[in-house]
């Protein structure tokens, strides 16, 4: 009792002498009132006097307010005097309707594949829609634990093999990843449908009875667990969480893992976007928002994005995931360097749940601002990776943001990944992060499949062709917007 005592009655006689204090003050100010600008100099002589007075008791009796001072400047010592540390990457996982190895994935890109089909694994004979970027081959064998495998969804399974495949990819092997130190290393994927499957399947079998549901049913259905489980594969104690903001996932992850580094709060980190949603709930949704192409009998040519002929976009599945590391840790590792990353921006449209804001202003301002994060001027981008996802209002709004923000550029080139893949929703950003990655190594972008009448408005000299172009990329910017006004952009370029 008497520890706090002392504190205590320090602390009420403080706040009696001031009270004292601004009672004589007060005094002053009604008896100087009206008075000459002499009188104002005897007040404000008075007030230097009270002001000395009160500096001098806080001096000899202020013992909390000193504590406390004291903590806030250890507090602000602690913190780190870190410059803006570079950050590069050092690993590319895909998992996708177009290879699971990055270099196969981009060459087909490049060849112009679809990996655009009939889906084959459940019946969707009553649907509108029977087509998407399915997967059709996909193993987890010494990648994913066989007993996890068998109970974990899909999005898991895409995002801890893609994750692992980012790391080999990387050159971090078991014995390197011994040598690294853990607690500054982070995994940062996110889901925008989460465990889809698991949730479904538990919800069949609470019909029969709570006893036939999977007890993992509730873990392996959140976003967060794929990136908590793939961390403790690794024993990864640095950052590690999830974010789900719809179709532009992927980027918003890949930019907070990015800032960690640049903050210098980790210096490894595996980031990306993983999604699962092809069953019927996640098939029958998308049907209802009225938002997928209905061309069932010509798969391959159903997304086309700035076409006149499209008709909403098709869904696809998968994961994309990057290596983020410091560059001096790179080095010292020795570590292959495929591009730097620059910076980024989130923003929102605050407008309406699935449409992009009328006049573009969210994309325009999340433009503006990754490229003022980055340091970079207008005039360096040169190739764009779209979000364009073959629905009516968001490709033209993309494409008048894109051009608004870059006209001055004759050099520019855009393209969307998605008239290939689909739209792998949450992972979407990903997979396109590695294609501007892939066109910053290779100097060569990918086509637009399906680009055969294109809008009226669209600048057929900005978007890229039906075949692949030769571009030496200077800056890439990559876009991804999601349901809810979500803006995210990040941009890319080659080491130097």
């Amino acid at each position: 009792m008497a520890a706090v005592a002392g504190p205590l009655c320090t602390w009420l006689v403080a706040a009696c002498l001031s009270a004292a204090c601004d009672a004589e003050e007060h005094k002053q100010k009604h008896f100087c009132a009206g008075g000459s600008r002499a009188g104002g100099g005897v007040m404000l002589g008075q007030r230097r006097r009270l002001g000395a007075r009160r500096r001098g008791l806080a001096r000899s009796g202020m013992t909390m307010a000193v504590a406390l001072q004291a903590e806030r400047s250890v507090i602000e010592k602690k913190k780190p005097d870190i410059k803006q540390r570079r950050v590069v990457v050092t690993g590319m996982g895909v998992v996708t309707p177009l290879g699971h190895d990055p270099d196969v994935f981009y060459n087909n890109l490049l060849d112009g594949v679809s990996g655009i089909s009939e889906i084959e694994r459940f019946d969707c004979s009553n649907f509108p829609t029977r087509i998407a970027g399915e997967i059709k081959s996909f193993s987890t064998d010494g990648w994913v634990a066989p007993k996890l495998a068998k109970r974990m969804d899909k999005f898991m399974l895409y995002l801890i093999t893609a994750g692992k495949k980012a790391l080999e990819n990387g050159g971090l092997t078991e014995e390197l990843r011994n040598e690294l130190d853990k607690t500054r290393c982070g995994v940062l994927i996110g889901s925008a449908m989460g465990g889809m499957k698991v949730f479904n399947d538990a919800i069949e079998a609470l019909r029969v009875s709570y006893k036939k549901m999977n007890p993992f049913c509730v873990p392996f259905a959140t976003t967060n667990m794929g990136s908590a489980i793939l961390a403790m594969d690794l024993g990864w104690m640095g950052p590690n969480y999830s974010i789900s903001t719809a179709c532009a996932t992927s980027n918003f992850c890949i930019l907070n893992a990015a800032n960690h580094i640049r903050r210098g709060e980790a210096d490894v980190m595996l980031c990306g976007g993983s999604d699962a949603p092809l069953i019927p709930i996640g098939l029958g949704g998308f049907v209802a928002c009225r938002a997928l192409s209905q061309r069932n009998s010509d798969p391959t040519k159903a997304s086309r994005p700035w076409d006149m002929g499209r008709d909403g976009f098709v869904m696809g599945e998968g994961a994309g995931v990057l290596v983020l590391e410091e560059l001096e840790h790179a080095k010292e590792r020795g570590a292959t360097i495929y591009a730097e990353f620059l910076g980024g921006s989130f923003t929102c449209d605050a407008y309406h749940m699935t449409e992009p804001h009328p006049e573009g202003r969210g994309i325009t301002l999340c433009i503006e601002k990754a490229l003022a994060d980055a340091g970079v001027a207008r005039e360096e981008i040169n190739y764009v990776n779209a979000h364009a996802t073959s629905t009516q209002a968001g490709d033209l709004k993309e494409y008048e943001a894109i051009v608004r923000c870059f006209r001055q550029n004759p050099q520019l080139r855009v393209n969307s990944t998605k008239s290939m893949t689909g739209h792998l929703i949450g992972a979407a950003g990903g997979i396109e992060a590695v294609a501007s990655i892939q066109a910053i190594r290779t100097g060569w972008v990918h086509p637009n499949l399906n680009l055969e009448n294109p809008e009226d408005t669209v600048d057929v000299g900005v978007l890229v062709g039906s075949q692949k172009e030769r571009c030496e990329v200077k800056v890439a910017l990559s876009n991804s917007f999601g349901f809810g006004g979500h803006n995210s952009s990040i941009l890319f370029a080659p080491f130097k």
